[in-house]
């Protein structure tokens, strides 16, 4: 029963998350934004105490079910490892391992490194939440995506108009490329030994591993009845029974209650280690005893929770054609030297702290204009560019969405004035003077009045106008960029600021 149950959670979960990822509406954000704010590493970076306590008690409570429930890298891990399953004499192919204690702290303790140091590039890496966004916007999404476009194909050939044509293309090469390979690493992990990823590598699998080892409640082996037939640990996907020597190493258990049902002996049983029927303590492995050191217990959870509290406070694309004569040329990205950051974002710096580089904005941006950066220092942190929309004023998707805290929710009203970035006039661009024909897009489209069209000649009032910009006004959502006519750069384009402000 308490394994249907956690089944179930786990599927409802998973697919909450990948609705999130695979949603271009907006719908779906209003009902399942909640699953998002939930994860562990978003919630720290957000200083959402009240999720992580709830997460933090859950696991002293139950043991690691954040893992098999509410974590989607893991239920994907999960899936596949069932899948693998399906085999014939595969369905009891794990084995007891020992702990990779080396590889488990060393990969937290860079993990935490990143954090503070603000590396925001290696704890989107490692982080499962992020990994699995990565994978969901960039292999799953394109997938739901030219679904939704074959069926508006279809709706349209029959005059209707239930689903509409959205634009698939490939937002960034390094975050594609990065999603496949994580893909593949951690789908081969599962194929073979189930939890290997999130018991050596994840750094949250790692942390609530910690916290795990002192669960209330937990499976516990009945000597008195366990016939060491090993049905336990070979169904085992963390590793982590020894049946010979009747112990569970809890700091890796995911209670999945796998082992509950594979019992065929009723020798396994989920029970209170602090009650009557308290586990014997060759079957508590996972919990340390005096004689084992328990001051250095003490010690390392205190360290740990002191870490933890440091840490969350410190291009295929289709050729567009002008009127079925002439093929207009794509537009390419300018060289800016500031990046432009999301409105609610505040400064480049609080982005990248906060950041967790899982595509959840990127997916959800309306106006193709979020995408992943490309640049080392913040690979795969979205950024902002033009060439295929602008930021519309009456817009706040992405900060509606992000469950870090790296763009904070944000009023229309507020976004409209707030300075993001500001336009730059390149001359040499400029199609009245390449032309010599009047232009005037960027002075048209512009929401905030900050470009005025001028004569080019101040001495000819006749001459062709160019347009000046009024930086103080300008906000940088980039629709002077995006509607300029110029090939194959803008003759107008928006450089970041640092630091937001407020006109």
């Amino acid at each position: 029963m308490l394994r249907k149950i956690r089944l179930t959670l786990a599927v409802l979960f998973f697919a909450a998350i990948t609705a999130l990822f695979l949603d271009f509406t907006g719908t779906a954000h209003a009902w399942l934004g909640l699953t998002a704010k939930v994860q562990f590493l978003p919630a720290l970076l957000a200083l959402n105490v009240a999720v992580v306590a709830v997460l933090l008690l859950l696991t002293l409570l139950l043991g690691r079910v954040y893992c098999s429930v509410i974590c989607p890298m893991g239920v994907m891990q999960d899936i596949i490892s069932w899948f693998s399953a399906r085999r014939k004499k595969k369905r009891h192919r794990f084995s007891y391992s020992p702990e990779k204690k080396v590889l488990r702290y060393g990969v937290f303790g860079l993990f935490v490194a990143a954090m503070l140091a603000g590396l925001g590039s290696v704890v989107a890496l490692l982080a499962p939440y992020n990994s699995y966004g990565r994978i969901a916007a960039n292999l799953f999404a394109p997938v739901y995506r030219w679904g939704n476009n074959l069926l508006a194909l279809i709706a349209e050939r029959a005059d209707s108009y239930a689903f509409y044509h959205t634009d698939v293309w490939l937002k960034s090469v390094p975050t594609f490329v990065i999603a496949v390979g994580t893909l593949i690493i951690i789908g081969v992990l599962a194929w073979r030994n189930g939890r290997t990823y999130c018991n050596t590598i994840c750094p949250v699998g790692t942390l609530l591993g910690f916290f795990s080892r002192f669960s209330l409640l937990r499976p516990v082996i009945d000597t008195s009845k366990c016939r060491d037939c090993g049905l336990c640990s070979h169904g085992c996907k963390a590793a982590c029974i020894d049946f010979k020597n009747h112990r569970i190493d809890y700091s890796r258990c995911v209670a999945c209650m796998d082992c509950l049902d594979a019992c065929r002996q009723d020798a396994l049983h989920l029970k209170c280690r602090l009650g009557k029927h308290a586990a014997p303590d060759k079957a508590d492995a996972g919990t340390p005893k005096p004689s084992e050191g328990a001051d250095g217990s003490r010690r390392a959870f205190l360290t740990l929770t002191a870490t933890l509290a440091t840490a969350s406070v410190v291009k295929a694309q289709k050729k567009k054609v002008d009127g079925g004569l002439a093929v207009i040329e794509d537009k390419k990205k300018p060289e800016r030297a500031t990046p432009i950051v999301p409105p609610g974002a505040m400064s480049a710096q609080h982005f990248a702290q906060h950041c967790t580089g899982c595509q959840l904005c990127v997916s959800a941006c309306p106006n193709d204009v979020l995408r992943p950066s490309e640049s080392l220092s913040t690979l795969m942190q979205p950024e902002m560019s033009y060439e295929r929309g602008y930021c519309r004023p009456e817009c706040t998707r992405c900060s509606e969405v992000c469950p870090a805290g790296a763009i904070l929710p944000i009023s229309i009203a507020d976004k409209s004035s707030t300075r993001i970035g500001h336009a730059v006039w390149v001359r040499k661009n400029c199609v009245p003077l390449t032309d010599g024909v009047e232009c005037g897009n960027c002075a048209r489209h512009c929401p905030s009045g900050a470009i005025l069209m001028v004569p080019s000649d101040s001495n000819d009032d006749e001459s062709v106008k160019i347009p000046v910009v009024n930086a103080a006004r300008c906000i940088g959502c980039g629709a002077c960029e995006n509607l300029c006519p110029a090939r194959p750069f803008s003759a107008i384009y928006v450089e970041g600021h640092d630091v937001h402000s407020v006109m």
